[in-house]
């Protein structure tokens, strides 16, 4: 991981990118002067509502439906101390670090508001958690939206709990002595500013965004080798027809597909053999592009949700005219709906190319040796690689259903609308997840098909493909071990450099 950028929150608005360059690549997160002198205004007003006595959710009154229970000044640290130990009550399997750094890159952006009364100590702890490679072990299951994720991340400030550290799961106190680091003491609001808002599910929608734009450009190249496999009829990406349907999305697609298969000699001489292609082959643009516009409105909800303040209570004014206000900005519906809305959007790209891959191995369609393979019988070729890709589309729909549609009730009936978005972030991860298999699998037989035709008579893009995966993947001429081909070629389609060295034009 390297540490050598910065993303430096100031006045300007931080964007999904930016959270991705620090969770994902190491990128260094700093804060500007003026940011830190909001955090600090925020907490003086906590100390003024502190010393004036009069109650304020979370900040002199206990949580949930025990926000009508005093309490005295003496008792807040604790308060904030005992809200991160009860919290942090997580299940599951331990979340993969860059899905951490990510909600606790989201967290400092959300405090950079200074709207929460957080003290600036806690902050730092955070920034020094990111900059200085130290992880916490979060388990990933328990959230309705907030609330346990970012308990996990609290305790470790207070140096309980275990870290990622150097390669190396240890306790947090090990981390600490390394990096000369001593444990948080928490004050007034703290606790619960360090639960609250919206950090987890936004964080993690910031990993799902870059990895659904490069599935999306993976899925035209991809898809363009099928085309040419298939001996698809380019009336279907004829400019002037798509120019009819004009959605961005479709355009773009339809570029990106004539670009590819410019220069197609095969195809050339392919014209006319059908009127029509399958709909998996001739409505490329019309699904691919779809799904784009619909990651353009989701980047644009969680790009507004880093603008936001998300915690309850927000502060607000200065230390001589302030006003605490409780009200819902850590409800994450927008967020949630949109999450919900990329899984279905990823799911269908990975439908449509089940679809394609199925074709390409049917016998009784593709006009090819059956399943891909010069002697089919003896061996079994590209058979049972459909069958895992239709596997992962059926798991793909069901975590398509909704997360946000369901509703449970909390703390005594106070918490009794809940978005469940960070459920909705984690199964859409799972989704893009099995899509790039899915993608993979049909570059693979894409691939493949294309043994049977002239490699020279191929597009400048789609033989750049075929050329790309033969470098790691030799041709299929008789049954081999599968399973470590589809590895290698769902590596090629997680890589962002070769899209960039091979594919530039690829918008």
């Amino acid at each position: 991981m390297s540490n050598s950028a910065k993303v430096i929150i100031g006045e300007q608005a931080i964007r999904w990118q930016d959270v991705v360059q620090v969770a994902r690549y190491g990128a260094l997160l700093e804060l500007s002067d003026s940011i830190w002198e909001k955090i600090d205004n925020a907490q003086l007003i906590v100390q003024c509502i502190v010393k004036s006595g009069k109650n304020a959710y979370g900040i002199n009154t206990g949580l949930g439906s025990l926000c009508s229970v005093s309490l005295t000044a003496e008792q807040l640290s604790k308060l904030s101390r005992n809200t991160l130990l009860s919290h942090a009550c997580g299940v599951g399997p331990i979340l993969p670090d860059e899905q951490c750094r990510a909600i606790m890159c989201a967290a400092v952006v959300n405090y950079s508001k200074g709207k929460s009364g957080i003290h600036r100590n806690l902050v730092q702890g955070l920034l020094d958690f990111l900059n200085r490679g130290i992880t916490p072990q979060v388990p990933s299951q328990g959230s309705v939206g907030y609330l346990t994720h970012m308990a996990h991340i609290g305790v470790c400030l207070l140096g309980i709990g275990t870290v990622s550290y150097q390669g190396k799961v240890v306790p947090t106190t090990d981390a600490f002595l390394a990096e000369g680091l001593e444990p948080i003491r928490l004050g007034a609001k703290d606790g619960l500013s360090l639960v609250n808002g919206t950090p987890c599910m936004t964080g993690l929608s910031c990993l799902a965004i870059d990895d659904a734009w490069r599935l999306t450009k993976w899925a035209d190249v991809i898809s363009a080798l099928s085309f040419e496999a298939l001996e698809g009829q380019q009336d279907a990406l004829d400019p002037e027809v798509l120019s009819l349907k004009p959605y961005e999305g479709v355009q773009t697609v339809g570029r990106n597909l004539r670009g590819l298969l410019k220069g197609s000699e095969n195809l050339t001489s392919h014209h006319g053999i059908r009127t029509q292609d399958a709909l998996s082959v001739r409505s490329i643009p019309q699904v691919h592009g779809a799904v784009r516009d619909q990651l353009k409105h989701v980047a644009m909800q969680v790009n507004t949700e880093l603008s936001s303040a998300t915690d309850n209570p927000l502060v607000l004014g200065t230390p001589e005219n302030y006003r605490v206000v409780s009200q819902a900005n850590p409800h994450g519906e927008s967020v949630a709906i949109a999450a919900d809305l990329m899984a279905i959007s990823i799911a269908e790209l990975g439908g449509i190319s089940e679809r394609r891959l199925d074709r390409l191995v049917n016998p009784l369609v593709s006009g090819l040796p059956a399943y891909l393979v010069s002697e089919p019988g003896v061996n079994s070729g590209m058979m049972i690689v459909q069958y895992v890709a239709a596997s992962l589309c059926a798991e793909n729909k069901r975590f398509a259903v909704p997360a946000v549609t369901d509703n449970y009730v909390t703390s005594a009936l106070q918490e009794d609308h809940l978005s469940m978005g960070t459920m909705a972030a984690l199964k859409l991860l799972t989704v893009l997840e099995n899509t790039n298999k899915i993608l993979a699998i049909e570059y693979l037989c894409a691939a493949q098909a294309c043994e049977f035709i002239e490699p020279g008579s191929m597009g400048e893009g789609t033989f750049k493909a075929w050329e790309l995966i033969r470098e790691s993947i030799p041709s299929y001429d008789e049954d081999r071990w599968l399973a470590p081909e589809i590895e290698k070629s769902s590596l090629l389609v997680r890589s962002n450099a070769l899209l960039a060295t091979h594919f530039a034009d690829v918008q």
